[in-house]
């Protein structure tokens, strides 16, 4: 029950507390998925199948004292199996159960989840620099929420760009898809690229296109060069700490992307004009952001739960540490980007009829 669904008191009291004490758990949880994923226990058991504390201790390097510890939390919370809970603490097997290495283990299943408590950490650990620029109307930098914020964005988008993106996404734009599969082969530049698996997916999917990678946080393609050369395509992906704005790099690309970024920077409207520019003639811009409502509106879903979760802790405080600032948030309506672009100069912006649940596809063309 959400606390507004009664006008009794005792219960909206009662229906907030019980919600807060699940909430409560699911971040003891995450903390605990996140020992588990770091310290390679997940990975671990599914080596071994069934195994003891001192087993499991022995294989990853970790105190089996700590490792018995956290076994038992995971099966009294029904993460893990126990083979019988009634042996002594040294006897007792535990295992992976089946479908959860999807969630636990595997970081190209769509299912991951382990991405999510390595934010949940990278965030709390920033949360004495957040409390500060809500207080001062200043922001966080992405150095001080450190690299598991980093890490954890682009592990969270890497099974959807892997998988989706060359498959469905772009294959769902006709036009855009035969010029990605056409000679002379189509140049693509991938602006705020991140760690790269967009440009990775990409070009994956079409072996004949070059992507350009753009990032001005050099950490970010430090992991991008890393990913690119373990998906051996380092021939046609570069990446490089580089402003989208550099007059070098106009009119280069047929297409230019930007995944989930958009909103968190400070000036969307430059980034966006910077991104017209490079474009060759025929070229058009494609922007993948968060499909949040359409307007405000309390309580909200899931979606937009989670959204503004993301906003409050991250994204606005990120989008605010260079200033001056349009101060977008997570929750980017497609009004506001419309806006965005408009001011930048395009003249259209087609919402693409793409499904999906938390993601929404946007056509920018000059």
């Amino acid at each position: 029950m959400q606390p507004s669904e009664t006008s009794d008191p005792t219960a909206r009291r009662d229906a907030l507390a019980s919600r807060l004490m699940e909430a409560t758990l699911g971040l003891m949880d995450l903390g605990a998925v996140h020992i588990g994923d770091r310290l390679g226990l997940y990975r671990g058991l599914q080596r071994l199948g069934p195994a003891t504390a001192a087993e499991l201790a022995a294989e990853t390097g970790t105190q089996e004292r700590y490792v018995r510890e956290w076994l038992e939390q995971q099966a009294v919370s029904g993460l893990l199996e126990v083979d019988d809970a009634g042996r002594p603490a040294e006897g007792r097997r535990y295992r992976l159960p089946a479908g959860h290495d999807a969630v636990l283990v595997d970081p190209d299943s769509l299912a991951t989840m382990t991405p999510l408590a390595q934010f949940g950490v990278g965030v709390i650990r920033a949360m004495p620099a957040l409390l500060e620029a809500f207080r001062t109307g200043g922001g966080v930098s992405w150095d001080a929420f450190g690299s598991d914020v980093r890490e954890a964005q682009a592990a969270q988008n890497r099974p959807a760009f892997l998988q989706l993106l060359g498959e469905e996404w772009l294959p769902a734009v006709p036009d855009l898809h035969a010029r990605l599969q056409a000679d002379p082969p189509a140049r693509v530049a991938d602006v705020a690229c991140g760690a790269g698996w967009s440009a990775i997916g990409i070009a994956r999917a079409y072996p004949k296109v070059r992507v350009d990678g753009l990032d001005l946080d050099g950490p970010s393609i430090d992991l991008a060069r890393a990913n690119v050369a373990k998906a051996g395509l380092a021939d046609r992906i570069t990446m490089t700490v580089r402003d989208a704005a550099d007059p070098a790099l106009a009119g280069r690309y047929d297409l230019v992307t930007i995944f989930e970024s958009l909103h968190d920077m400070s000036r969307p409207v430059d980034v966006l004009r910077a991104c017209r520019q490079l474009l060759a003639a025929g070229g058009s811009v494609l922007i993948v952001d968060e499909r949040v409502a359409d307007a405000f509106g309390a309580p909200g879903d899931q979606v937009e739960r989670l959204m503004y979760g993301f906003s409050v802790l991250c994204c606005l405080p990120a989008g605010m540490a260079d200033q001056p600032s349009a101060a977008t948030g997570t929750v980017m309506r497609t009004d506001t980007l419309r806006r965005y672009a408009a001011e930048a100069g395009f003249r259209s912006t087609e919402v693409l009829p793409i499904a999906n649940d938390l993601f929404r596809f946007y056509r920018l063309r000059p």
